[in-house]
């Protein structure tokens, strides 16, 4: 018998956010079924994608790589519905349901979330009626089990699931970089959704790849306690699944490589000893010392930009900068993702990519930090 909802549920999940791209920018998909059928083969079950994904591409890539190619019941498959993306009233925000069916061709889905739920944008989801929505689709058994992702504070957190008490899981930011970051808050709202009796899906286990790429000092922490045989993803990723309540981590996985990294150590997941957690905290007392821009690089910043600057490929040259110490690879990483469009300097101050941003970052700030860096 199950102590939580979700505790047999296999721990690595495949998120279908960062695929892998061919030079024109579509997906590669005969890499993607490759990364399914590897994923599968390790018994590996959890799917994890969004309606506003590539502008839907995420879920279609779904129904191609993995629906079609598999019984139903052999894998579970998560989306999301944004209502403060995609959608301007209540119809069309709960358009994007059946458009979700549609696009994946799954009939139903083992994981409904209300998605990236915020201090910013959470009364759209009142406002729309979604909470009672996604209930009326479960009674129709069009969703098994629904939940809602979310990125704000304990506090807020708190009086979602007060209101909501039949949601059945929370997704979270959880990485050991974010566990005591007072904004993300990765620890103060793991400990509120457990207090609440909920399961929880991990998500940035490693921050949008920093941690798998993490800076010299946390290099030296975990090569030591490693003996150099784990990748630095493996620690991040471990780390995440070794907590209690967790139904599964789910890991962007880009290419082959990475999937392949991932099975190697989560398709027998043993949760860190106490050796593996104490080099944890000593990597997690090395990174706090560096400073960055921490930027996951969703995106949801650009949507809306009227510039269309390509804040994650900017703050992504600054890090280059900040973190790994390559001042000259920043600037050439810089020059790359402007060479088409606008760059840091450019921003009108407007405040649509704080809104949107999930990490609560202040992104004007920062983009102004990059303009210095890069445009003087």
């Amino acid at each position: 018998m199950e102590r939580y909802f979700g505790e047999n549920t296999p721990k690595l999940g495949f998120g279908l956010m960062r695929l892998p791209k061919l030079e024109g920018g579509q997906y590669d998909m005969e890499q993607v079924k490759q990364m399914v059928d590897r994923f599968m083969a390790a018994g590996q079950t959890y799917f994890d994608t969004a309606y506003v994904y590539d502008k839907g591409d995420s879920e279609r890539a779904a129904r191609e790589a993995l629906v079609e190619r598999y019984p139903r019941d052999s894998f579970t498959l998560a989306t999301k519905l944004c209502a403060w993306s995609g959608a301007h009233d209540e119809q069309s925000a709960k358009q994007q349901f059946y458009t979700s069916l549609e696009r994946t061709g799954a009939g139903y889905f083992d994981y409904y979330l209300l998605h990236a739920i915020q201090a910013g944008n959470y009364k759209k989801y009142d406002e729309y009626h979604l909470w009672d929505f996604v209930r009326e689709q479960k009674a129709k058994g069009l969703i098994k089990h629904w939940g809602f992702s979310f990125h704000a504070g304990p506090e807020l957190l708190d009086q979602l699931l007060t209101a909501n008490p039949d949601a059945e899981f929370v997704q979270l930011q959880i990485n050991y970089a974010d566990w005591e970051h007072p904004e993300i808050a990765a620890r103060a709202n793991y400990e509120m959704a457990r207090k609440h009796g909920k399961s929880i899906v991990i998500m940035e286990p490693v921050k949008g790849g920093m941690l798998a790429d993490p800076p010299e000092a946390v290099r030296k922490v975990l090569d030591t306690a490693a003996d150099g045989r784990a990748s630095y993803a493996s620690w991040a990723i471990r780390y995440a699944a070794s907590l209690d309540g967790v139904i599964t981590v789910l890991s962007g996985m880009s290419n082959l490589e990475q999937m392949e990294d991932n099975l190697s150590y989560m398709k027998n997941f043993q949760p860190l000893d106490e050796a593996g957690l104490a080099a944890i905290r000593a990597a997690q007392t090395a990174i706090n010392s560096v400073r960055s821009i921490p930027c996951t690089a969703c995106s949801y910043c650009t949507e809306g930009c009227p510039q269309h600057i390509p804040i994650p490929d900017i703050f992504a040259a600054r890090n280059k900068q900040l973190v790994w110490e390559r001042e000259e690879e920043g600037r050439r990483d810089y020059a790359r993702a402007v060479k088409d469009g606008t760059g840091a300097g450019d921003c009108l101050s407007c405040g649509q990519c704080q809104s949107a941003c999930p990490q609560q970052l202040d992104v004007m700030d920062y983009l102004k930090e990059c303009a210095q860096a890069f445009e003087k």
